[in-house]
């Protein structure tokens, strides 16, 4: 009889998150990699965002931003500081500062 821990059954229950094409795309081009931690971050922050009925979130991670669609969990587009000092973000619900 193993015990499995609350956190373990709740991690079993989310709906892992989705990269598309295009911020998979991006990512690339941008020489981001997240880290373990970083990625634990942005699917936290997705959580919270959910929590407060967000649809379409940023979501800050350190010096990345990402465009996520809450209920597919699906990250939409990814940015680094530099590309982030220069935009404006339109078409997001709210954002999320992890």
């Amino acid at each position: 009889d193993s015990e499995v821990s609350f956190e373990e059954v709740l991690r079993q229950k989310q709906k892992p998150l989705k990269f598309s094409k295009h911020a998979t795309q991006r990512l690339s081009q941008r020489n981001i990699n997240l880290s373990d931690e970083q990625n634990i971050r942005l699917t936290n922050g997705v959580t919270e965002a959910e929590k407060k009925g967000v649809n379409e979130s940023l979501v800050l991670v350190d010096n990345l931003a990402f465009i996520v669609n809450v209920p597919n969990k699906t990250v939409v587009t990814a940015m680094d500081q530099e590309e982030t000092n220069a935009n404006v973000f339109t078409n997001i619900d709210g954002a999320v500062i992890m």
